[in-house]
């Protein structure tokens, strides 16, 4: 027998180490643990319910209240920046009837002549508060303030939580989602609905504001018209003055002419039932 014969040819069971099948075994589990046990990502910290509960308190945190104390301003504002006359506009609540409203406020450019305006005003906003109708947003209350060398007229008015119609129509088109012919007639017919309302007052109530901003609309689908913005006050008004938008809601003889009628009203649901149905 040969010298390699006796020794035993590389690679044979003479000169390989014994490995056991359950050594083997427990090794390739152990990698197999390691390889399919995901990382655990890392949680931000969550937040607390004291910081919930904080933040909710600012914004009901009373920071005024109406003379007869009925209404109570919050610190949330609503977001009506773009409904020209009304400078800021508060969530507020109704401590009769327990119900959220809206606190508008109004500053008057012209102090020194405020009290010749407060006549007018009064002789209006007088009307506003006895209209009552499904497709108008209900004026509450309103009061003068000329207190610390200012001069405000604050109104309260019903709280629409579907917010403008301008608003909706932003979010269903961010959805992709398109409404039909159907709804847009619905709405037509609301806002002239409301519009034939005003107008057959006696004297007619001119809104002077109308625009896809001042109508809202409910989760229900119901369209009110709101923001009613009397000619006796909207050239004295410091948001008017200072900046005015949607000027092509308003009819040619708006401002030009000092004996407007209805018909200005009527351009301006023109110019909004255009604006919708292009949004559709």
């Amino acid at each position: 027998m040969s010298e390699a014969e006796e020794t035993g040819a590389p690679g044979t069971d003479g000169n390989q180490p014994n490995v056991t099948t359950g050594h083997m075994s427990s090794s390739i589990q152990q990698v197999e643990a390691s390889v399919s046990s995901p990382v655990a990502p890392v949680q931000p910290p969550p937040t607390t319910a004291t910081e919930d509960e904080d933040e909710s308190e600012d914004e009901s945190e009373i920071l005024e209240e109406s003379p007869c104390g009925r209404w109570q301003k919050r610190r949330e504002e609503v977001n009506q920046r773009n409904v020209p006359g009304i400078d800021a506009a508060y969530l507020a609540m109704d401590t009769e009837e327990g119900v959220e409203v809206v606190w508008n406020e109004v500053m008057i450019s012209e102090r020194k002549n405020f009290k010749l305006l407060e006549e007018k005003v009064k002789a209006v906003f007088d009307n506003l508060i006895h209209l009552e109708h499904a497709n108008i947003v209900k004026f509450h209350k309103y009061w003068a303030d000329t207190k610390e060398n200012r001069a405000r007229v604050i109104f309260i008015t019903e709280y629409m939580s579907s917010g403008s119609l301008k608003q909706f129509l932003k979010k269903t088109k961010k959805n992709h989602k398109a409404m039909n012919e159907k709804a847009w007639k619905r709405w037509c017919t609301q806002i002239l609905s409301a519009l034939s309302y005003l107008h057959s007052c006696d004297p007619p109530i001119l809104h002077g504001n109308l625009t896809c901003d001042t109508v809202f609309i409910q989760h229900n689908g119901l369209i009110k018209i709101g923001s009613v913005a009397p000619d006796t006050i909207n050239n004295h008004v410091k948001t008017c003055v200072e900046e005015q938008k949607n000027l092509h809601f308003y009819a040619p003889e708006y401002g030009a002419v000092d004996d407007i009628t209805t018909a200005v009203d009527i351009y301006s649901f023109g110019m909004c039932a255009l604006e919708v149905r292009w949004a559709l």
